[in-house]
């Protein structure tokens, strides 16, 4: 029964909690939709936090979605061991930048008090569901392998099987706990999105990949302004 509620009925009501909050906060709180950048606060961390953060993240979001979209090209890869050994290693590898990023983009949050002061409820949220999402796929990983291939054989066909509106909840019975669980806190993630700042991703400024380039004109006497940032230092 509770798998039938998690995995059956849970998944439809993210999806509905996912479209009208997005919508709502769109049209209400627009310009809430925004990673609220806390570069101006600090900067160093957040980069050495940020960048392998994002790099593990994207990986890991467009591994699953290439096995989702093409399962049978992802299988005929997998036929070959050192192909399959490839993409687990890259896996792995992008589960763990993930995992480094996130932990000093904490640590971040934790030890600078200016960082603490604008940290929300939303935002200790979702870093604790991210963290808990990025554990739990690397424990996976790691002690129930070749996941690429039991994902696209038993996930993907789960997952299919909602879009027809036919949970196949069977499908994941004889799975793992930590796989299920792993799979319960995607959800979760899913329900949160629309309010934290997850929402930024919807409105990521793709354009400036072919855009003109801006062109920066400096007007002011730089010597100058180190000389006077010199003697404020002294």
């Amino acid at each position: 029964m509770i798998e039938n509620i998690v995995f059956g009925a849970f998944p439809y009501v993210v999806v509905v909690l996912f479209l009208f909050v997005t919508i709502q906060r769109y049209r209400a709180r627009g310009f809430t939709v925004t990673s609220l950048s806390s570069q101006f606060l600090e900067s160093r961390a957040l980069y050495w936090g940020s960048l392998p953060f994002h790099i593990g993240i994207i990986l890991l979001f467009f591994g699953h979605f290439i096995g989702f979209l093409i399962p049978r090209e992802v299988m005929a890869w997998n036929a070959s061991p050192l192909r399959l050994v490839v993409l687990e290693v890259t896996a792995l590898a992008a589960g763990l930048l993930a995992l480094v990023g996130l932990v000093l983009l904490i640590l971040r949050r934790l030890t600078h008090a200016r960082l603490r002061a604008v940290t929300s409820n939303a935002d200790t949220l979702l870093y604790a569901v991210l963290l808990a999402q990025i554990a739990t796929g690397l424990y996976v990983a790691l002690v129930h392998r070749w996941g690429s291939s039991w994902y696209t054989a038993v996930a993907v066909p789960y997952l299919k099987s909602l879009f027809v509106l036919e949970p196949n909840v069977k499908l994941l019975a004889d799975l793992p706990l930590m796989v299920k669980v792993h799979i319960a806190g995607a959800w979760v993630l899913f329900a949160i999105f629309p309010f934290t700042r997850l929402m930024h991703i919807l409105v990521a400024p793709v354009p400036y990949l072919w855009r003109q380039t801006q062109v920066v004109i400096w007007n002011r006497d730089r010597r100058k302004l180190r000389r006077v940032a010199a003697n404020e230092k002294t």
